[in-house]
Order: C-alpha cells, then structure tokens, then sequence
C-alpha cells in the first residue's frame, strides 16, 4: 500500500487528508476555522427551524424533540473540539517528554470507551504489543480518544487497531482500519465520493494533534476501507539489537514547537494538560453546581451538569466521562451502583467528592475507597488542583 500524497489544494475536502510536515500552515488553519465555522452553524440552523416550529405550533413531538437534541449535541460537540484545536493552535503549548506505556494508555481508553461502543454495536478488535514511548501523556490521551471520536463516527463496520513495532529502526506503529462504506454500497458508483465525516473536524483534531506531538499520521481511502498508521519517532526498548530510545539515553532534543515563545507567557486555557477532558457535576442545588463550574471554568473541561444520581447513571450509560464531581449528600444506593459499575470498567476512573462541612482535601490515593474528597469551602482555591492529579491518573 503506498503513501497518500501530500494535502497541498485549498479544497477542505483534499486538505484533510494528508499533511505530514513539521507544522501546520496558514492556510491549513484557515480551512480548519471555515470547517469549525460550518459544523457549529449547520446543526444551529436545524435547530433553530425546529424551534421556530415549536414557537408557530406551540408542540412537538418526540421525533423533532430527538432531532432538536441532536442538533444541539453536534454543535457543542464541534465547539468542543474548536477549542481543543485552539490549544494546538495557539503555538504556546509546553510540551513534556515522559516515558509512557502506549499499550496501557490505549487500553484504558478503549475501557472508558467501552458503554459508547457497545451502545453503537461497534466492536473494537485489538492486536497490541506491549510498547513504550517517550512522549507528551495529556496530548497523549487526547490523540488516542480523537482517535476513536473520529473512528465511530466514521465506521460502517468493526474499528481493527493493531499496535505493533516497524522494522530497523524501531518506531512505535499504531494502525486503525474500518470500512468508511457500507459492504452493500460498494458497487454504487458514489462509492467513490468520500463520506464527509472522514474529513470531518473529527479528523483535524486527530491530525493536528498528531503533528503537534511530532506524531507522523498516514492515511489511506481505498475501495471502502480507510487505514491510519500513526508512527511514534521516539520508541523506548530494553531489548538487545532493538533500535530505539534506550532506557537511560539522553533525550533527544525538543523539536522547535515544543518551548514557550514568550519568557513572560501566563499559561491560559489553551495550554492547560486538562483541555477537552469531560467532567459530570451531580448535584441537587443550582449553587453549588454553579460554583463547581465556576471553579474550573479556566481549565477548558467540557463540562455537564445533572440534578441527581438517577440522572447520572442514565447519562453515564451510553458513555462516561472522564471524571465525576458530585456533592455528599447525594450518596446512596444509585450512587453506589454507578460507581461500582464505572470502577469495574475503569479502575482509574476519577470521583470527587464535595462535602459541605470543613474536611481535608484529599485526593484518592490518600482514601480507603479510592474517592477524592474535598470541602465545599476549598472548591474554589483547590479543586482545580486536585482535578489536575485525578485526571491524570491514567495517564
């Protein structure tokens, strides 16, 4: 199978799908605005009709409510990954270097990824070899969960990863394969056409993301199948005759994005490890969720907001997130259910529990549950903190 050539048009469509350079363009960056621009204005549009329906007709009716619903979902959903664009954009990111275990990382993300595939009856096949890299953990976790956005969204089939090694010299290779079409369309002349969710912003965050991190991303559309190799440069091996990072080497220099343009830059939300990441707040008092959020306002979480367990648990079931915040008083059987079923799945998984009377701030480690605690009157000053450590746990 050969290379895909390089993207060089203006078309958004051709500009999609390979770029394998140091850096982004202006012009990249322009279609990648238009792009943003379009997905957030068109599931408005289809949202407004629908209301200007409800408005004339005063009812609705279970089927535009399911289609309002999603409208609504797809836009924040494009603003969501707008503003995780905007950190790889903004030039200021200060990249870490840390040795990582690829496999482990990507296997906790298809835990957490589990309900919403099992959800879309998509089956996630895996062949993984054990591997390290020396890379960034937060852009990390954010490339491998772009990948899967970008994968279910777009696969008419099963999603087939492989991890595995290239020969001489050895480099990290992750491989995504799946059907873009459907098996019975192949023979429809349109076949050709590329669906436009492969090209999707979906698919810049994946690229963009992959380049910021020195990530070489390589893709192919032929007859139906679509094939990603991402190729990790910096591959750590113990293993006589194994070319590669060696444990105990130096490391190799910093490629020039990877440094802080300004000596005098206050990190702002594009430059935050935690951007994109989502966080559930369950609680019965408008306030106290209204002051959760303002506490984390500045970290670029995507954040939701529910009045009860119930809520949660039936929020939790199609996907989780990556992290519940949820007030005391709401302990009980549902909440013992949902965190059992989520701690099953995913040991790592990030609770913080918000008390309303004076108590230290504890993180999981320090707990015999495995729960994070802190005071509600330590939410504003602290939270953001112990949020830092929770959600990077499985990192």
């Amino acid at each position: 199978m050969s290379s895909p050539p390089t993207a060089s048009t203006a078309s958004a469509a051709q500009a999609a799908a390979n770029d394998v350079a140091g850096s982004p363009s202006h012009t990249q960056w322009t279609d990648i605005v238009q792009q943003l621009g379009a997905e957030i204005a068109g599931p408005l549009s289809t949202a407004m009709e629908r209301i200007h329906d409800l408005i004339s007709t005063g009812q609705i009716d279970r089927q535009s409510l399911r289609s309002l619903k999603e409208s609504v979902v797809q836009a924040r959903e494009a603003g969501m990954m707008g503003q995780q664009l905007a950190r790889l954009a903004s030039g200021r990111l200060r990249l870490s270097r840390e040795r990582m275990h690829l496999t482990q990382v990507l296997r906790g993300v298809l835990a957490q990824r589990s309900r919403e595939t099992q959800s879309r009856g998509i089956q996630v096949r895996q062949i993984l070899k054990p591997v390290e890299v020396m890379t960034d953990g937060s852009l990390l976790f954010s490339l491998l969960n772009a990948l899967m956005d970008w994968a279910l969204s777009s696969t008419h089939s099963a999603v087939d990863l492989r991890l595995d090694l290239t020969p001489w010299p050895a480099k990290a290779r992750l491989t995504c394969r799946f059907a873009h079409r459907s098996l019975d369309l192949m023979d429809d002349p349109r076949a050709q056409e590329l669906p436009r969710a492969l090209n999707s912003l979906s698919w810049r965050l994946v690229e963009q993301t992959a380049l910021t991190m020195g990530v070489l991303p390589l893709r192919e559309d032929e007859a139906g199948i679509t094939v990603l190799t991402l190729e990790f440069p910096n591959t750590v091996s113990e293993e006589p005759g194994v070319a590669g990072l060696t444990v105990g080497s130096a490391t190799p220099p910093l490629p020039p994005i990877e440094r802080e343009r300004d000596s005098d830059y206050q990190p702002s939300s594009n430059s935050k490890p935690l951007a994109g990441s989502h966080v559930l707040i369950v609680s019965q008092r408008r306030d106290l969720r209204t002051q959760i959020q303002a506490a984390v306002q500045h970290m670029g979480l995507i954040v939701d907001l529910v009045g009860s367990m119930s809520e949660a648990l039936r929020f939790c079931e199609e996907g989780l997130p990556h992290g519940i915040i949820f007030e005391s008083a709401l302990r009980g059987a549902d909440f013992e259910r949902l965190h059992e079923e989520t701690m099953r799945e995913v040991p790592d998984f990030c609770f913080v529990e918000v008390l309303d009377e004076p108590h230290l701030t504890q993180l999981s480690t320090a707990t015999s549950d495995g729960l994070a605690r802190i005071s509600r009157l330590h939410v504003s000053d602290a939270l953001p903190s112990v949020l830092l450590f929770e959600l990077s746990k499985s990192l």
